[in-house]
């Protein structure tokens, strides 16, 4: 009778050991998938956040091209004016050259 109680325990041992053993799967399968959405997410934010910053970056190229363009234009002019006079010493003062070519050319300071 003794051994025959020993096996029931056994059993029910077991079997509650299984049980937990596949409640704790089930568990960690929603603990993974709650992380699994959390990162998803965080991946979306991030990525919405490198196009923001690549368009701002692909604008202030935009920007710099301009600026060297206009600094360019501003160098020629002012080496055609000093062409006669061509002294290797003269820095050219690119304040000279009116700023209305440029609209944005105040604005663009005011950051």
């Amino acid at each position: 009778m003794m051994a025959m109680g020993w096996c029931v325990v056994w059993v029910l041992v077991m079997m509650g050991t299984t049980f937990d053993r596949r409640q704790r799967i089930v568990e960690i399968r929603r603990e993974m998938e709650r992380l699994n959405s959390k990162l998803y997410l965080q991946n979306c934010y991030i990525m919405q956040e490198n196009e923001k910053l690549r368009k701002k970056a692909q604008l202030l190229n935009q920007e710099n091209q301009a600026l060297l363009s206009e600094l360019k234009q501003r160098l020629n002019k002012s080496n055609n004016n000093n062409s006669p006079n061509h002294d290797p010493n003269n820095i050219p003062d690119l304040n000279l050259c009116s700023s209305s070519s440029n609209p944005n050319a105040s604005s663009s300071n005011k950051r």
